[in-house]
């Protein structure tokens, strides 16, 4: 059966992109709001700075989990089903935060429906976009997935303006009504499938040029690749970018020259996302992963000889130029490698795992500082990791270049 290419890469293939991308910006709450709360729901609850962290740790795991479960939602059900579920988890999730009598109840609404509801509009929705590109896949890809650093830089500042001015419940309250108003119209925009799956149904044969076995490999073996090296790029990525502001501290710079130095790294992100999509339009993603993974790695050692004010920004906006691109490649590999039916549950899979990533080398980095009181080792342990992204990223690399296009 013929794949009807009508609406790949055309008007309304741009437009449902813009679409997803308004919709992971405003799903990115759930990974900021509760961050900047945090005074005020410490204070509130009288309870110490560690237990007021827990519902942050809760949205990470809901996140984590919520991507496998909304990632195979979507490959069942179309985009629309996670999307619809995870507005009404953020709507009710941010409600039930505001109504919270005590940290748990509080931590619980987080975790469960916030954390979850924000699952929805990122593996999924970066999945779906995949599917809508070919030639133009790979910038398609980093746009959407922009949507996440827009959110970084949009939602602190206005969250902490409402608190300030409304109190934090008010505010949960407000972003309850918020998600619900804009996020379940906008998903009522997504209900046409992609092109690639009206095609062809669910027993046809595949007609992709690659596949898990072009690479000598099952395709559960590829997919463990895959997660280790996203286990592994995130847990190097999360030493700059959860430690920054504490490193410039103990350097005597303050953290306000940190926090500048964090802003400078994600913003620049942006641009990384973006120019490497471009790059991998023309050189594929398992090219792409290896070039931001080399390049990771060589920012990462600029931090053992250089700690100067001038050299940690230089450094800083190097970082996020380098490493911005490493994620969406992952959406881009599996999309040359799989079918089109299966990219929301593997794409899912793939972005819990660098979730994870960040979260476990965030804690190890901390862990590395308190038992040797320095960060170097913990530069020397993020570069470490990154090796092992490089090596997975060489490995597949070289045998696609190898071995014949169809096995």
């Amino acid at each position: 059966m013929q794949v009807n290419t009508d609406d790949v890469e055309s008007l309304y293939a741009w437009l449902r992109l813009a679409v997803t991308l308004t919709l992971a910006t405003i799903g990115g709450a759930g990974m900021w709001s509760a961050v900047v709360a945090l005074p005020a729901v410490q204070a509130e609850f009288a309870v110490a700075r560690a237990d007021a962290s827990l519902p942050y740790t809760l949205i990470m795991v809901g996140f984590c989990v919520g991507s496998i479960g909304m990632g195979r939602l979507s490959d069942r059900y179309g985009v629309r089903v996670p999307v619809i579920l995870g507005a009404l988890a953020l709507g009710i999730g941010y409600a039930a935060a505001g109504f919270a009598l005590n940290l748990w109840q509080y931590t619980l609404a987080q975790g469960l429906l916030v954390g979850v509801g924000s699952s929805a509009t990122f593996a999924p929705l970066l999945a779906n976009t995949s599917l809508w590109f070919v030639r133009r896949r790979g910038i398609a890809v980093a746009i959407f997935a922009s949507g996440n650093y827009l959110a970084g830089a949009i939602w602190p500042p206005l969250v902490q303006h409402f608190i300030q001015s409304d109190g934090w419940r008010h505010t949960s309250f407000a972003m309850s009504l918020f998600c619900l108003v804009t996020m379940l119209p906008l998903a009522m925009l997504l209900g046409r499938p992609p092109p690639s799956m009206r095609a062809a149904p669910v027993g046809a044969r595949r007609t992709s040029v690659a596949s898990p076995a072009s690479l000598g490999l099952s395709a559960n073996a590829l997919q463990v690749l895959l997660v280790i090296a996203g286990v592994a790029c995130c847990v190097a990525m999360s030493m700059p970018q959860v430690h920054l502001v504490a490193y410039c501290s103990d350097l005597g710079y303050g953290p306000a020259r940190g926090a500048q130095m964090l802003s400078l790294m994600l913003g620049c992100g942006i641009v990384s996302r973006l120019g490497f999509g471009f790059i991998c339009d023309r050189i594929g993603g398992l090219r792409t992963l290896l070039l931001g993974a080399g390049l990771q790695f060589a920012a990462l050692i600029m931090f053992l000889p250089f700690d100067g004010l001038v050299s940690l920004y230089v450094i800083s906006a190097l970082f996020g130029l380098f490493q911005g691109g490493i994620v969406p490649a992952y959406a881009i590999v599996v999309r040359e490698y799989f079918a089109p039916r299966e990219a929301g549950a593997r794409v899912g899979a793939v972005i819990t795992a660098t979730l994870f990533g960040m979260a476990l080398g965030g804690w190890m980095s901390g862990a590395i500082f308190d038992h040797t009181g320095s960060y170097r080792a913990a530069f020397v342990n993020g570069i470490l990791w990154n090796l092992v992204t490089v090596s997975i990223a060489l490995f597949l690399l070289r045998r696609a270049m190898t071995r014949p296009a169809f096995a």
